[in-house]
């Protein structure tokens, strides 16, 4: 494998240079993997830059508040606070352990989850659902997810985000019409309510009412929100970090606990390709149809079809860099609910290394601009963590999330 090492002060170098670009975080939904998500924003923000905007679904949502409802001195502690608090209730082993043990161990702590919620997240509903008076939020979900909203509440500055300094962006499905709905807060106000709509999945989660209207989780239509975030009007250069819990590429499944697994990652992949494949198509057209309607003569100009061509909007490039959490060898279907605290470090750290060899690529760094169109950067399949996410895991590796980004 070509290594493309870049010279010193080379990331420091690239980020002045483009400076002036819109920079776009889209974090994808994913439960106890969104770990990763919390690793990629520490590299990003210590070796590259802040975004400017940052966009979310279900767990990217609440990672979402975290950063924007912070000064950028406290982002990273913040979202270290949130992480260590919702894997409190399983500490790290007393020792080291692999393979077949550590799946054990894993399933052990998924277990617990199911049984007795997750610590500053939900817990169990007492009564349960079915005795829970009909028509009532009790009796359509099955956890209680009152200790997130004071999580929310007591880590998360929402006069900052509403102030407008980070755009905040989530999404969510209504209940009643079934159709997918943003909250901006370049548009409205966003308090805890519209975080926790964006994560409510059913049944675990119950719906969460906002202006007499209820939501469920963003992942139930779509579980990533860059198709969102490219069909926003732009008058810049765009760097959009899409950051992928689930992999949309995967072996054959060898037995019916991975067959659920793989079912997972299909279902809650966000097909970053084929929405890059439509966009670049669209601004194809568009400035296809730009060129046409200059050329035409004045007569034609008010035609209906000549003004419904000029509508379409010829948007700047776009750069995407696609960061994919890649599963370990001993991870299964339980992956995206498993909070324990060894599990945590292991994502975190993932996404803190897979950012950083990113950033440090030369074929990232000597990026040229382009007038428009859509590329994507998937440099982090390169990295030795998603070439070994199939192999035994070193475990005895010291995992410390408060390393700097290399």
């Amino acid at each position: 494998m070509t290594i493309h090492k870049p010279a010193a002060g080379a990331v420091s170098n690239h980020a002045a240079a483009h400076a002036n670009e819109e920079c776009i975080l889209v974090l994808q939904g994913g439960g106890a993997l969104g770990a990763f998500q919390a690793g990629v924003f520490e590299s990003l923000s210590k070796v590259y830059r802040e975004p400017n905007w940052v966009a979310g679904i279900s767990i990217g949502a609440i990672n979402a508040a975290l950063i924007t409802g912070n000064a950028a001195e406290h982002r990273v502690a913040r979202l270290r606070e949130f992480w260590e608090l919702v894997s409190s209730s399983t500490p790290l082993p007393s020792m080291p352990c692999s393979g077949t043990a550590r799946e054990a161990l894993n399933e052990a702590s998924a277990t617990q989850v199911m049984l007795y919620g997750v610590p500053g997240f939900f817990k169990p509903r007492f009564p349960p659902a079915p005795f829970q008076p009909h028509g009532s939020i009790g009796a359509i979900s099955y956890y209680d997810t009152t200790p997130l909203k004071e999580t929310l509440e007591r880590l998360v500055d929402f006069d900052r985000i509403n102030a407008g300094s980070m755009r905040l962006s989530v999404g969510a499905v209504n209940v009643r019409t079934g159709n997918f709905e943003y909250f901006d807060s370049s548009k409205q106000t966003i308090d805890a309510r519209h975080i926790m709509a964006s994560g409510a999945l059913p049944p675990g989660f119950a719906p969460v009412e906002i202006d007499g209207e209820h939501y469920w989780d963003g992942g139930l239509v779509s579980n990533t929100p860059l198709q969102y975030v490219l069909d926003q009007p732009g008058s810049t250069r765009r760097t959009v970090f899409q950051v992928d819990l689930f992999a949309a590429t995967g072996a054959l499944p060898g037995s019916l606990q991975e067959v659920t697994g793989r079912e997972k990652d299909i279902r809650f992949s966000s097909r970053t390709r084929l929405n890059t494949t439509n966009e670049l198509d669209r601004q194809v057209i568009a400035q296809a149809a730009k060129r046409l309607l200059a050329k035409l003569p004045p007569a034609l100009r008010n035609d209906p079809d000549v003004l419904a061509l000029s509508k379409l909007r010829c948007e700047s490039a776009v750069d995407v860099v696609h960061l994919i959490y890649r599963s370990k060898h001993y991870e299964r279907q339980s992956k995206d609910y498993e909070f324990s605290r060894q599990s945590m470090l292991e994502h975190w750290e993932s996404g803190r290394a897979d950012m950083a060899h990113t950033l440090h690529d030369t074929r990232w760094l000597n990026r040229e601009p382009l007038p428009s169109g859509v590329r994507v950067f998937d440099l982090s399949s390169e990295h030795p963590s998603a070439r070994k996410a199939t192999a035994v895991s070193d475990t005895n590796k010291a995992l410390d999330t408060s390393k700097t980004a290399p």
